[in-house]
């Protein structure tokens, strides 16, 4: 069985938004990986951005620089 570690869930409105977010990550070598929403979280595209929590500041400082919006940020033990 895998260990459960805490990460950061970063959800989407739309599956755009969603895909946005990895085009501007790999753009900029940024960490992360698209996922499927995690079964606790109910939110609106089914697609989620996933970093581990040191990583949430880079992301959602690069998120408001190139105008993606998240509809929700949460840390989960996945």
């Amino acid at each position: 069985m895998r260990k459960k570690e805490w990460k950061v869930i970063i959800t989407f409105a739309s599956t755009t938004e969603a895909i946005r977010m990895e085009k501007c990550c790999k753009q900029e070598a940024m960490p992360g990986r698209l996922i499927p929403i995690p079964t606790t979280i109910t939110a609106g595209c089914g697609l989620s951005w996933c970093v581990f929590p040191e990583e949430k500041e880079t992301i959602l400082l690069m998120m408001e620089r190139v105008g993606l919006n998240p509809e929700g940020v949460y840390e989960l033990e996945l």
